[in-house]
């Protein structure tokens, strides 16, 4: 449905915007595993507001949820292109047992806490579809009928796609992951602190990544005095990662966000930057490192 008022104001909008800018980052970090590519999907998202007929759109939120799933949908597809495709099909069985759970409620806490953790573990084995589809129906409440013409598909199939990723997910030993990874981060900070340059080594992929925005370079310099990490935009590489954080980040403790283990850098008790990591085989892969406020009120951070 359009509508014939005239276009509104870019500041007009530009608030609207930013009423809907914490769901939209909660369902791009979602379906993205990772703030750093869910501010990207936002700030994408935005982009795409401010070139479109606003005067022509009924329903802002939706036409927002709508713009920012497809732009993960997208972003997921060039991912997965630049690696193997991987593709996990659910049997009869489990299909039919995930189809009997649909009926129990996914908003008590302990069950939102372990379905976004294991689906942070699993993500990358999710096709885009299937993350969207779970994410905005499991996490969100939006309705099958709703999440059909996003993911281009039939509300039964959309049902479907939800199913096989729900069934993946509860495959997952949350608590047994959780604890591995809260011990690899644990490992990494006592590394850093103690200055064991080679169990911080040990601890990093030789490609890792670590990325960190410019808050988190600001940061990070005005306290470089004070043990900081010596963080710039992009560091590859486990030498040189290591060498940002050997014998610094006095001040970051392992935390979690939404059930996932994390880190952060705390100020009087409150979280002033979050180390998100990603982990293959045993090894830390890649660290983003975000101190943007807008950000850090998006997620709920547990010290």
């Amino acid at each position: 449905m359009t509508s014939n008022s005239t276009p509104h104001p870019l500041a007009e909008v530009a608030d609207q915007f930013s009423f809907h800018r914490p769901k939209l980052f909660a369902i791009a970090y979602r379906s993205m595993g990772s703030p750093w590519a869910a501010d990207d999907v936002v700030q994408e998202t935005w982009i795409r507001l401010q070139r479109a007929d606003i005067a022509a759109v009924d329903n802002l939120e939706a036409w927002l949820t709508t713009v920012t799933s497809r732009v993960c949908i997208d972003l997921i597809r060039r991912d997965a292109a630049r690696r193997e495709d991987l593709r996990w099909s659910a049997s009869a069985e489990e299909t039919a047992a995930e189809e009997a759970l649909e009926g129990q409620p996914a908003n008590s806490a302990v069950l939102k806490v372990d379905l976004s953790a294991a689906l942070t573990i699993v993500l990358d084995t999710l096709g885009p579809l299937e993350r969207l589809a779970l994410v905005l129906h499991d996490f969100f409440a939006l309705t099958y009928n709703d999440i059909a013409p996003i993911v281009d598909r039939t509300p039964i199939a959309t049902r479907q796609l939800a199913s096989r990723a729900r069934a993946r997910l509860r495959r997952v030993d949350v608590t047994s992951v959780q604890h591995r990874q809260e011990s690899a981060i644990t490992a990494f900070l006592s590394a850093a602190r103690e200055e064991d340059f080679g169990g911080l080594l040990q601890l990093l992929d030789p490609e890792i990544e670590l990325r960190s925005d410019p808050m988190a370079v600001g940061l990070a310099g005005a306290r470089a005095e004070f043990g900081a990490p010596l963080l710039d935009r992009e560091i590859a590489g486990a030498d040189a990662v290591a060498r940002v954080f050997n014998g610094r980040a006095q001040a970051t403790r392992l935390v979690h966000i939404d059930g996932v283990p994390a880190a952060a850098y705390l100020v009087d008790g409150a979280p002033r930057a979050i180390y998100w990591f990603r982990f293959a085989y045993g090894r830390v892969v890649s660290v983003d490192v975000l101190a943007d406020e807008t950000i850090l009120a998006c997620l709920d951070i547990m010290v």
